[in-house]
């Protein structure tokens, strides 16, 4: 049995309890650890699993033919990644992670039309669906835990003073370019709390819509704007540029494009953020499941593979920091959160969107607490001297924006 070998050579680590479709059950021990549990319902999945692992388990939980056996998704995902994290292997995907690998600059080919196409899938979903997991605000990205314990909305605030801090607003009244806006939380905040003029940018047409809608609520038309466009069409300087969780769907092969149009389209004294998930155990390949269901043409870089691009548009990367384990702790409470609205998400889609959303969310969690996955806040200026030469007026701005009393004020 191809699958029972495969098994036996990924469990390192704890108790694996496997019922195949014959009703046949094995165990599979490694050293001492926790234990978990999957059922296994259709010779279908079985072939699956063993051709193409990556893929199928995420399909067969979807369809309703693999399932966890005595324990949570979550707990079986858990315990194969952390197996998969001590060195257990499964011999045929490992041979698809190679091929991954070697042709992921051709799965990341996305010229402007592919890249609409690609937010569509995802961003273009029923607005009512992210209002029913997301924070109120509708960060989709990586909050920030000071300490932790913040609640979801407190760690989303956070995170946007912890971004506006290091964009060195300085006074008011300066033009912010925000690349992949989302619902316009960010270019919000910033036209409000830090007095900027703000343009954000997109390629979501459910998103421009919300955000649009927002900006007028806010009394904010006049200072923020919203445009659905692709950065490649972006022409004009501006003071700053931001970007939150959209560089994950640019593609290894855009690199240099997009940080040479952030050189171009900053002014001479201008600094950009760019906030982006990351790895910090060198570079990869996107998991199939994840690029057929979720994100197609996204791709979560190494450092290795950024800072090159960095260094040729002429930028200079001014401030590099690592958010370790942040994204874990926002996942978590999307999770708890999607569990808790699940019935009405499924009034909007049905059971497999409801299973699909629980997979993506319940792995994605836990590649960032096992598998070296972390957020990369990348702070970039054309001079040297734009900005002042420690690190201390950082903590300074947010220490003021989180008193109420911006830099710009």
């Amino acid at each position: 049995m191809l699958l029972h070998l495969a098994m036996t050579r990924l469990i390192r680590r704890g108790t694996l309890s496997v019922e195949y479709p014959d009703g046949t059950r094995r165990e599979y021990r490694g050293t001492p650890g926790s234990a978990a549990g999957m059922r296994i319902r259709t010779r279908r999945a079985e072939r699956r699993l063993v051709l193409n692992p990556g893929l199928a388990l995420g399909e067969g939980y979807m369809e309703g033919e693999v399932e966890p056996l005595g324990c949570s998704l979550h707990d079986l995902l858990d315990f194969l990644m952390l197996n998969i994290a001590a060195g257990g292997g499964h011999p045929v995907e490992e041979a698809r992670q190679w091929l991954r690998r070697a042709t992921r600059w051709l799965a990341q080919i996305n010229p402007a039309p592919r890249s609409k196409r690609n937010v569509a899938h995802h961003y273009d979903l029923n607005g009512r669906l992210y209002a029913l997991f997301l924070d109120r605000d509708r960060q989709y990205s990586c909050a920030y835990f000071p300490t932790g314990r913040e609640t979801l909305e407190d760690a989303q605030e956070a995170k946007k003073r912890h971004i506006a801090a290091k964009l060195w607003l300085d006074r008011p009244g300066l033009e912010v370019l925000d690349i992949g806006c989302g619902w316009g939380g960010m270019a919000l905040t910033l036209a409000r709390d830090w007095g900027a003029r703000v343009t954000g940018i997109t390629l979501s047409e459910e998103q421009l819509a919300v955000a649009r809608q927002r900006a007028e609520e806010a009394g904010l038309a006049d200072r923020v704007r919203f445009e659905l466009l692709d950065y490649r069409a972006w022409d004009r300087q501006v003071d700053r540029i931001v970007s939150v969780g959209m560089f994950e769907h640019v593609g290894l092969a855009q690199y240099g494009g997009l940080f040479r149009m952030v050189r171009d389209s900053l002014a001479e004294d201008g600094v950009a953020l760019l906030h982006t998930i990351g790895r910090i155990d060198g570079p990869g390949a996107t998991n199939p499941w994840i690029a057929k269901y979720i994100f197609p043409g996204a791709y979560c870089p190494a450092l290795s593979e950024m800072m090159p691009a960095i260094e040729r548009s002429g930028l200079f990367a001014t401030d590099v920091e690592i958010l370790r384990l942040h994204y874990a702790l926002t996942i978590q409470e999307w999770r708890r959160r999607f569990a808790a609205n699940r019935d009405a998400i499924e009034a909007l889609y049905d059971e497999r969107f409801c299973r699909m959303f629980e997979f993506y969310l319940a792995s994605v969690e836990l590649i960032f607490r096992h598998w070296g996955h972390v957020v990369f806040q990348v702070q970039m200026t054309r001079r040297l001297e734009t900005l002042p030469i420690t690190r201390d007026w950082m903590a300074e701005a947010e220490s003021r924006a989180a008193r109420g009393a911006p830099m710009a004020a």
